[in-house]
């Protein structure tokens, strides 16, 4: 399969890009320092994308994003297989709109036969859960799928995959051509269900053959930039045993500049004397 990768993203702006992260909302960040951390963030997600080496990889980006800024911060990163707007709107139809610019509802004209959406606050991405990932849709493709008996190639079949976020969401959602999803409803419905399991109750209506992967965590708010100090320090260690470990380097160089560290609250009757 041809395989297509897109980061969703808004284009770093201070005072609109992680907003939940800064002062104002209850955080711990200025709106620029927010905006410098997500930077940071997004180009790590490009890089671990290119690394993966087993898709193209396109930036999807808000319509009414500084497209002149993005340009110059993409300069950092090896050349992207493309870069586009999405057409506003939901948050549903946005990511619809991104999915459907790249398989082209299953046309012939498609750009890729399946297609993994992240998004740019996950700076601990590896490309290995990328391969893993377009691993699992052909898996799950070939479930159940009927033989040519004219020797034209295999139909590709309809598969899903999918990882949970923090907060009964997801980061990674990925499908093929032949799926028969789609967004309506996944973040804005009038019943309270979850985004996670708004794409399990379509994986199952469907009977689309779903897979899991691992929870690779987004950074939203003070809690999910906590845990994220904590998790990368770790990775830095195990990076020192494994060279299959890519580092998010840049959003490591970030937060050494802010110089934040996390930190547990200590339970009574524990504290030193």
């Amino acid at each position: 399969m041809l395989n297509a990768v897109v980061v969703f993203t808004k284009i770093p702006k201070a005072g609109e890009t992680k907003t939940r992260l800064t002062t104002d909302r209850g955080g711990v960040l200025t709106p620029e320092e927010a905006t410098e951390f997500y930077e940071a963030c997004l180009l790590d997600v490009l890089d671990s994308c290119v690394e993966s080496a087993c898709c193209d990889v396109y930036l999807c980006h808000n319509a009414d994003g500084d497209r002149d800024g993005l340009e110059r911060l993409l300069k950092k990163v090896p050349p992207l297989k493309g870069v586009f707007p999405d057409r506003g709107g939901t948050f549903d139809k946005a990511m619809q709109y991104a999915v459907d610019h790249i398989l082209k509802g299953g046309a012939s004209a498609r750009l890729a036969d399946a297609v993994l959406i992240v998004g740019g606050d996950m700076p601990s991405l590896q490309p290995a859960t990328i391969r893993k990932a377009f691993g699992e849709l052909e898996r799950l493709a070939a479930l159940g799928r009927p033989e040519p008996t004219d020797g034209a190639e295999p139909r590709i079949g309809a598969a899903m995959v999918v990882s949970a976020d923090q907060e009964c969401g997801f980061n990674l959602l990925g499908y093929t051509c032949s799926t028969p999803f789609d967004f309506g409803g996944v973040f804005y419905n009038r019943d309270g269900v979850t985004a996670l399991d708004m794409v399990s109750f379509k994986a199952r209506e469907k009977e689309i053959p779903l897979g899991i992967l691992e929870i690779v965590p987004d950074i939203d708010v003070v809690v999910d930039f906590a845990g994220f100090i904590s998790v990368v320090k770790t990775m830095q260690v195990a990076a020192k045993h494994s060279s299959s470990i890519l580092l998010p380097q840049r959003t490591i160089q970030a937060l050494q500049a802010l110089g934040l560290e996390a930190s547990a609250p200590v339970p009574d009757g524990y504290r030193a004397a």
